[in-house]
């Protein structure tokens, strides 16, 4: 029985030990570059995500607001609003909370903020508008603390008259548009003061 039991080992050559290793060494090279995939996925994907949040920033930091009033001046006093008399909107600007720097120039050309005009009868793009800068580091950028008086000229296509309600769409460089819109009052005085 014994010599029978041997040589049924005989026979054996040992190739199934090299077999398994070279399907084991396979199956670690595929899970191995399975891995690598999934994590470069995973990286790219978290890299994507972080710039959205980081472009969300910038459009929310990059905001203006309107501090105070909107004052309405008839210059000529002729009862209207309009461009014979030169007559002006003024208001003061600054950042948003932890807002980054804003462009205010209003003769610059690019990567600048600019004004349209929205009323009733028009669209009137890029209107004129001066700065006058109450507080500030003498440049032409609204700053975290910083605060910009705009006059506003109306455009000469535009007239103003009781009742009537018009925008003022100030768009800067980056971040959201800040729309200023106001009614006027039943009369029209020389100095108005629009909430």
């Amino acid at each position: 029985m014994k010599k029978l039991l041997s040589s049924f080992h005989n026979k054996e050559e040992g190739i199934t030990g090299l077999e398994t290793a070279i399907i084991l060494i396979a199956f670690v090279i595929v899970a191995s570059v399975f891995a690598f995939v999934v994590l470069s996925t995973g990286l790219f994907s978290a890299d994507r995500g972080k710039e959205t949040v980081f472009a969300g920033l910038d459009k929310a930091r990059g905001n203006l607001e309107v501090r105070g009033a909107v004052t309405v001046i008839d210059v000529n006093a002729d009862g209207a609003i309009n461009n014979a008399g030169l007559d002006t909107i003024v208001f003061n600007m600054g950042t948003s909370a932890a807002g980054a720097p804003v462009s205010v120039d209003p003769a610059g050309t690019t990567n600048t903020t600019i004004m349209n005009w929205i009323d009733a009868d028009a669209r009137i793009a890029d209107i004129t508008f001066t700065v006058n800068k109450l507080l500030g580091d003498g440049d032409d950028l609204i700053e975290v603390g910083e605060l910009f008086e705009i006059t506003v000229v109306v455009p000469a296509t535009a007239s103003l008259v009781t009742n009537e309600t018009f925008t003022i769409e100030v768009v800067p460089p980056s971040g959201g548009t800040n729309l200023i819109s106001r009614t006027m009052p039943p009369q029209i005085d020389l100095v108005m003061d629009l909430h």
